[in-house]
């Protein structure tokens, strides 16, 4: 499954390189909630929420009623993920807050699981040369992406696994790399980091793994209708 990703910053549709270099942003919003009307699942993430430099949440409810959406950026809190949850989301992801101390946060996500039900929970694995990265893809863990997983695949639904080395970039995705991730639990999985044909999704689809696509769209390199 193609899962096209809206990334919010000062109330644009934007497009980062890693996560650091702007390299596209849009004002119309509604052009691009349009164009992703028929596909089943819409990944929103908010960016400004993610780095504490503010919200869009207005914007995230207005695209919630609109589209099915999972969304994330600074979820930190049970309650946060509940107003998300409230607010219209159908999932929420949460990353950086499934990590302290280098190691996974169990307590955090026993209780996040426990107040908005493992069910609606998305974890967010982000990995930079095989090992988790936290705070905006800013700080490199020893804990190996493998292992997180493992951790905490009793708390949450889902697996959101982004290969940070080549997010962005348009240069394909690192398949042997997903195929870890994807051994290492049962749970639904989805991908990200340069996904940028439909051969890539096509052999994501048969390991059982849904492809989350920004850059690959918003530069026309992958057609969507």
């Amino acid at each position: 499954m193609l899962i096209p990703s809206i990334d919010l910053k000062g109330g644009q549709v934007v497009q980062l390189v890693q996560g650091r270099r702007l390299a596209m942003a849009f004002d119309d919003v509604d052009a691009w909630v349009a164009r992703f009307r028929r596909f089943p699942r819409v990944q929103l993430i908010d960016l400004d929420a993610a780095l504490g430099t503010g919200d869009n949440d207005a914007l995230v409810r207005h695209i919630c009623r609109e589209l099915p959406c999972r969304v994330g950026g600074g979820i930190r809190t049970a309650d946060r993920a509940a107003a998300v949850l409230e607010a219209g989301a159908a999932t929420v992801i949460v990353g950086s807050s499934f990590v302290a101390g280098g190691e996974p946060s169990l307590e955090f996500a026993r209780g996040l699981a426990s107040a908005v039900g493992a069910e609606r929970v998305i974890a967010a694995v982000d990995s930079l040369g095989g090992q988790v990265v936290v705070r905006g893809w800013t700080e490199r863990t020893p804990l190996a992406t493998a292992s997180a997983v493992a951790a905490l695949e009793p708390y949450c639904g889902e697996f959101l696994y982004t290969h940070v080395d080549t997010e962005g970039l348009l240069g394909g995705i690192d398949m042997g790399a997903v195929r870890l991730v994807r051994a290492a639990t049962a749970r639904r999985l989805s991908a990200a980091g340069g996904i940028s044909t439909r051969e890539e999704i096509d052999a994501l689809d048969a390991m059982g793994v849904d492809a989350v696509v920004g850059m690959a769209i918003y530069t026309g390199r992958l057609a969507v209708q």
